[in-house]
């Protein structure tokens, strides 16, 4: 996916998939590096993306922790999620952005 693709999904420009499931967003609230990660995708200043957050939350999962974000994504068809790269398990699906992985260098924010 690319990183275009990838802030569509996270405007919620996108709402399906391409196999036709919904695109479920979610979010740790109170992470500042899924926070940053959003800006950056979303071309958004911090009062941009909190008033963009209030605007869309009908549409969002917001949810306590990295944990929670986890097992939401794990259990719900369709659903994606930002997470500190070191609470990743394999039990969720990690998404290559524009070719690269996290911990790679042009890794997003970067």
């Amino acid at each position: 996916m690319t990183s275009a693709q990838l802030g569509k999904v996270f405007r919620t420009e996108t709402k399906k998939w391409l196999d036709g499931r919904p695109v479920v967003l979610v979010f740790h609230r109170a992470s500042p590096g899924e926070m940053i990660t959003l800006q950056h995708l979303n071309k958004m200043s911090a009062a941009q993306l909190q008033a963009w957050t209030t605007e869309h939350r009908d549409s969002l999962k917001l949810v306590d922790s990295d944990q929670d974000v986890l097992a939401i994504v794990e259990s719900t068809p369709g659903a994606i999620g930002l997470v500190d790269v070191r609470s990743v398990t394999d039990r969720v699906k990690i998404v290559h952005v524009d070719g690269k992985l996290p911990m790679e260098d042009g890794y997003l924010p970067h």
